[in-house]
């Protein structure tokens, strides 16, 4: 089963400035405006390692960045094999969460072993992107967020290790704070490393990191530090876990009609006019029912669909699992997205006529622009996550947003 090792984290130094000016989200959620705001708030900022551009010339420069950044002891790598205990403190939905896990090193292995599994699809762009940066830098800026199920065990280890003097602390724009400490001690981590010998890691975030982890390894060999990927792990049962839902735009379809999209959904939804201010709060009642509902706006008229009846689903995807074949993405993808828009997966990979956003108000500002429509969604379930990686099956892309992000900047794995 999963193997975790310790490791020595490559991180900056009291030379590089204050770690709240030096930390960033991870890369796939920066708008280029937001990049460049981290820029000019530190020059030694992550984001100049984490996302230098996509030109070939940006990965060979953030290449040499961080060799500068070593040579000049901006960054520093720590003196002994390490286990990092790293915490987020924040609110969600009006109420306070916190959540805690540990950093290290995980063996990598193919979802066809059955030990690392992934939950959702991917994006052909981002692995491509992902690669070129870890082939130049020889590094991981940021973990993989993956999740386990813990007997107790771990969560005491963890719990009695971060009762000292912390190493990190702030407290960032978004008004989440986030902490860090250490283990060092080789009683401790050689225990909690036997932990995860009869455990499976379920991929909550980083699925893109994940296989272009697993290429790289396969470009350079199995030898050493490549063989192994750097990973923060939860226990799935942690109440300070919150998924947000990403809702769907629609742009670029020809001859797009709503009031014929909307006679469509008839056979299987129910279909009811609403207000768009008032769309949140019937998902959350459905939500809170087990439905499966939907916002559609086209932005002028909003809509609420509601699935008359699951068993619909298993004459649309009959070789899937009952836990995937029910996922709100699913009915979603299935019987709106493919069969009634005619946006094939090819597309949806692709992101061609199909994009994706946490934020409701960016999906409703785009109906009211150029987009054709929106969906909204409710979040998924963290034991759906869990029930469709056991099944060995993967949601579509864009399917959970953990939140929050870990945060890109306290700790680095330097492979090579």
């Amino acid at each position: 089963m999963a193997e975790i090792k310790p490791f020595r984290a490559l991180r900056f130094t009291d030379k590089a400035g204050d770690i709240g000016s030096l930390c960033c989200p991870p890369y796939d959620i920066i708008s280029e405006a937001e990049r460049e705001a981290f820029k000019a708030k530190n020059p030694y900022n992550i984001i100049g390692l984490e996302l230098p551009g996509k030109q070939a010339e940006d990965y060979a420069a953030a290449a040499e960045r961080q060799n500068s950044w070593i040579e000049n002891e901006i960054l520093s790598q720590d003196e002994r094999d390490t286990i990092y205990i790293y915490e987020e403190d924040f609110t969600a939905y009006g109420k306070r969460y916190s959540f805690r896990g540990i950093v290290c090193r995980v063996k990598l292995y193919h979802f066809s072993e059955n030990v690392v599994l992934p939950h959702e699809e991917t994006l052909n762009g981002a692995k491509e992107d992902r690669f070129r940066l870890m082939t130049a830098t020889g590094s991981n800026f940021s973990q993989i967020y993956s999740l386990y199920h813990d007997d107790g065990s771990t969560a005491k280890s963890v719990a009695a290790n971060s009762v000292g003097a912390l190493e990190k602390e702030f407290t960032d724009g978004d008004g989440v704070t986030h902490r860090l400490w250490t283990i060092t001690d080789e009683k401790e981590i050689a225990e909690i490393c036997a932990q995860f010998a009869d455990r499976k890691l379920y991929i909550a975030d980083g699925h893109h990191r994940y296989e272009t982890a697993l290429r790289y390894r396969d470009s350079v060999g199995h030898a050493g530090a490549s063989d192994y990927v750097m990973m923060f792990l939860i226990n799935m049962d942690n109440n300070g876990l919150v998924v947000f839902p990403t809702h769907r735009i629609v742009s670029g379809l020809e001859n797009f009609d709503a009031a014929a999209i909307l006679e469509g959904c008839r056979e299987d939804f129910e279909v009811m006019p609403t207000d768009k201010g008032a769309i949140q709060g019937l998902l959350d009642k459905k939500y809170a029912e087990g439905k499966k509902a939907f916002g559609f706006y086209d932005g002028e008229s909003a809509y609420l669909l509601t699935l008359k009846d699951t068993a619909v689903m298993e004459k649309v995807l009959p070789n899937a699992s009952r836990a995937l074949r029910e996922l709100d993405v699913s009915v979603l993808h299935s019987l709106l997205l493919e069969r009634i828009l005619k946006i094939d997966k090819e597309n949806m990979a692709n992101q061609k006529n199909l994009t994706y956003t946490r934020s409701a108000d960016e999906a409703y500002a785009a109906a009211e622009g150029e987009a054709n429509a929106c969906f909204i969604l409710n979040p998924t379930r963290v034991e759906e996550i869990a029930a469709v990686s056991q099944a060995g099956e993967k949601m579509p892309q864009k399917s959970t947003y953990f939140y929050p992000k870990l945060i890109t900047g306290l700790v680095m794995n330097k492979i090579l």
